[in-house]
């Protein structure tokens, strides 16, 4: 977890406390009257990922009669934990949570379901109880890239994954240890490089990957936005892509199929996930009492483009 200055801890610990206070007065005031609204918290929107899934969100939200109030963390823990607060004055009825790149504590929100706010974890979620989550097997989705990866000629695969703390970044990178495992190509701690989703440092990252005495044949990035700059930094090595280095991704972003060469990509289901997370949410503020925790994972695909297909009689 990155180390946070005494005073930041601090101002979260009395947010907290007032966290302790505020579901309370939400309560009160929806006895009053009903705002029919709900708060959306997600790490960026320049991300497409994110802004898709807040198109869908939107549109789901706005069939059901609600609206929307949206904040962004810019993948900071404490600003995550203003914007629930911020968020809560507004008198919303529940909230769509995808956790901050920062984020390795989570009693923010285990203290909202504790108080009964409504809560959905979509996409980037925890290991907390009593909470509806929706994603991904990412576990799985991240063994297909490998195993495509494999299967394509590689042997040793590199992973070029987001923050140690961020849990969907750990899922898979445990499905790409599971498949080169499996097949017994080379892996494991030497080829996995952790990015912390700005260019520069993914560069970094890659350069560092390719300098290894025998460096990757392939490379599994955690999203379409880390594999962008890793696919420049190999090219300025003066490697061919896919015939030195195979590259696969995940998030499917439209201009995946416009890059050089065109990334392969999981494509994850935005518009489903975004409409069971609204019912998810909406059966906990308007039926709490009908099994109101609930865990959604989604199957992937794996959309194959120039980026990994050296057989391409395969495909």
């Amino acid at each position: 977890m990155p180390e946070i200055h005494p005073d930041t801890r601090k101002a979260v610990i009395r947010l907290a406390e007032e966290l302790d206070y505020q579901p309370n007065q939400l309560a009160k005031n929806l006895v009053k009257s009903r705002t029919k609204t709900i708060g959306v918290i997600f790490p960026n929107l320049s991300y497409h990922y994110f802004s898709a899934m807040l198109n869908n969100l939107e549109e789901a939200v706005m069939q059901a009669g609600y609206s929307v109030l949206v904040a962004q963390t810019n993948e900071s823990y404490v600003r995550e934990t203003i914007s629930i607060q911020n968020l809560l004055r507004s008198q919303v009825e529940g909230l769509v949570l995808s956790l901050s790149r920062d984020t390795a504590d989570f009693e923010h929100v285990e203290r909202l379901v504790r108080k009964g706010v409504p809560i959905v974890l979509v996409d980037r979620t925890a290991d907390i109880a009593s909470v509806s989550k929706v994603t991904v097997d990412n576990r799985a989705a991240a063994f297909k890239a490998t195993e495509h990866l494999i299967g394509q000629g590689c042997q040793r695969i590199g992973f070029l994954a987001g923050p140690p703390q961020l849990s969907l970044s750990q899922e898979r990178v445990d499905g790409y240890l599971a498949a080169a495992a499996q097949y017994n190509a080379v892996a494991g701690n030497q080829y996995i490089r952790h990015c912390d989703y700005t260019n520069e440092n993914t560069i970094l990252q890659t350069l560092a990957l390719m300098s290894l005495p025998y460096p990757p044949d392939g490379i599994v990035a955690i999203s379409d936005r880390i594999a962008y700059p890793a696919l420049y930094a190999i090219q300025q090595k003066g490697l061919s892509i896919p015939k030195d280095v195979a590259v696969v991704s995940f998030n499917n972003e439209p201009v995946s199929a416009y890059v050089s060469p065109t990334l392969s990509s999981i494509n994850q289901p935005i518009t489903e996930m975004a409409t069971e997370t609204v019912r998810l949410l909406l059966r906990q503020i308007e039926a709490p009492e009908v099994l109101p925790f609930e865990t959604k994972v989604f199957d992937t695909q794996l959309i194959i483009r120039e980026s990994s297909l050296r057989n391409r009689l395969d495909y």
